[in-house]
This record gives structure tokens, sequence and C-alpha cells, in this order.
């Protein structure tokens, strides 16, 4: 998705003027293809966004090599993170699509650390399958 060697941004999306330095951040990491900002609504102290610089709306539209870029860049910042924040775990997560809770229409991915009774909380209700729809799903989803 390069265009004669410069990335394709979206001049009406907040996260590509952030992630290419239009807006003033607080970056906490940055290369050729990622800005990683502190949140500026965090879930939990140290949460951070890894914002590619190219615009894609979600992971349907990024390409695969810099998706997995972002994965590798997620679990390298989140060790080094861990060790830095002395938090307990972390959350790393990715929305598609607003009725997953997607709010800005460019992939990105939250860091986001857990800390021993933080209370931050990620909300789905379980709930179990029964034999036939497990059956129902193996049939679609193979």
């Amino acid at each position: 998705m390069r265009n004669e060697g410069t990335t394709m941004k979206d001049s009406n999306c907040i996260f590509c003027k952030l992630a290419n330095g239009e807006i003033p951040t607080t970056t906490v990491y940055e290369d050729d293809d990622f800005r990683v900002i502190l949140d500026a609504n965090p879930a939990t102290r140290g949460h951070a966004l890894i914002l590619p610089k190219e615009h894609c709306a979600n992971i349907y539209e990024i390409s695969e090599e810099l998706a997995a870029k972002a994965m590798k860049l997620a679990k390298k910042l989140v060790t080094e993170f861990t060790e830095k924040l002395g938090c307990d775990g972390y959350n790393i997560v990715q929305n598609n699509g607003e009725a997953a809770g997607q709010t800005v229409f460019h992939f990105h991915m939250h860091l986001i650390p857990r800390y021993k009774d933080d209370g931050a909380a990620f909300g789905w209700h379980m709930s179990e399958l029964t034999d036939d729809q497990k059956v129902e799903l193996l049939e679609i989803l193979k």
C-alpha cells in the first residue's frame, strides 16, 4: 500500500495525523512503520497504542506484512514495558468494526498493562456451546 515511497494517509483520519507527527503526542516508540503513543484516556497506567503510519481502517484492510510487524512490535514492547512498569500482565486488544468496539477507524492495537486489582474490565458474557452448536459451527468454519 505504498505510493512512490510515501505512506498512504487519510487526511481526515486523526490517527493518521497522530501516527505521522502532524499532531503532538506522547510518543514512547517510533520506527519507519509505526508510532506508539500513550493513550490519552488510559484504561490503566502505561496504556499505549500502536499506530501504523499507513492508513488502513481495520484488520481486513491491513497488509499481512504490516499486521505481522505490528504483532512483533507488540511482543517486543510488552516484554520491555512489563519490566519497566512492574505490571502483573498485559492485554493486547485490537477491535474491528463498530459492533466490536472500534471507535476510530484506523487499525491500532491497545497495549494495556494489568496490575493486580486494577479494576480495569473488558466485557463479554461467557456462555456455553451445545453439542449441536459445536457441530454447526465446525461445518461453517472449516
